[in-house]
């Protein structure tokens, strides 16, 4: 499996019991579906490694507590503090209306309701506070903040979405 199969889940971030139990940071608004896992995948290196569950529960809100099966004692709790958790794509839980993963609008179209298409999204950059779609237009790129206000309406049929730009933003980049 490769990582770019699967999505981030999230990290594994302390012990929890002298028995090798740890608890992991999810990164998802809904960590009551991840309850009753049987495996993830573990980092470890460049590889994605799958580990077998014992028991998983929810600890505290966003944190799950995960008994491996490979994993009895605090020396081999010790190894994975740190490693991130990843499950392959397949298993996110489908979305519909105008939420969407990042991963998936990759290659959709953004319609302006002034300008029209106003390029292709080659990427999402979601390492500032804010979320923007990176796209693409005659060689020119555009950033376009992932917003409610902005996005009208996500049309998977026909890969495009559909968003009303704040006034002079397209114009900065296309003129």
């Amino acid at each position: 499996m490769h990582k770019e199969d699967c999505f981030y889940l999230g990290k594994v971030v302390s012990k929890y019991s002298f028995k090798g139990e740890v608890l992991v940071k999810l990164d998802t608004d809904e960590p009551e579906i991840y309850e009753n896992m049987e495996s993830v995948f573990v980092s470890l290196g460049n590889n994605l490694v799958p580990f077998f569950i014992d028991r998983c529960r929810l600890h505290k809100s966003a944190l799950l507590r995960i008994d491996f099966e490979e994993v009895k004692d605090e020396s081999s709790a010790d190894n994975i503090i740190g490693s991130e958790l990843y499950l392959p794509l397949e298993l996110l839980p489908p979305l519909s209306g105008n939420k969407f993963y990042f991963h998936e609008v990759i290659g959709f179209k953004l319609m302006d309701e002034i300008y029209g298409d106003i390029g292709t999204i080659k990427a999402v950059n979601d390492s500032a506070s804010q979320e923007l779609f990176e796209a693409e237009k005659d060689g020119k790129e555009l950033l376009i903040p992932i917003s409610d206000d902005i996005i009208n309406k996500v049309d998977r049929g026909s890969k495009t979405i559909h968003v009303k730009t704040p006034e002079g933003l397209v114009d900065l980049y296309l003129k």
